[in-house]
């Protein structure tokens, strides 16, 4: 069902060229408890997650989020790249399987 847009106009700022704004630190701190929270508990369900990243800010992020859950778990949560744009996060217990298909 389409919506209708009242009083809408452009707001001036950075073009798309230039890429997303960073995150303020308030936003940042608010969006790794997000991951923490969710990351975690895919983690937790199935052993691993598989998330996109995008930026190198995206990749920082995930291994920061990572560490945190090695922290509060006492296991090391391991990070790997799958491709170009996402990362695999599972529990490391020692030898590493083949990655189950990506859906």
């Amino acid at each position: 069902m389409p919506r209708d847009l009242y009083n809408v106009r452009v707001v001036p700022g950075p073009s798309a060229a230039d890429g997303p704004s960073p995150l303020s630190a308030e936003e940042e701190r608010r969006f790794q408890a997000v991951l923490f929270h969710d990351l975690g508990n895919a983690i937790a369900d199935h052993g691993l997650v598989r998330f996109p990243a995008h930026t190198r800010e995206d990749r920082i992020r995930l291994v920061r989020v990572a560490e945190r859950l090695s922290a509060h778990w006492g296991r090391r949560v391991a990070v790997e790249a799958e491709d170009a744009c996402r990362l695999v996060l599972r529990l490391d217990d020692g030898p590493t399987e083949p990655l189950p298909p990506a859906r």
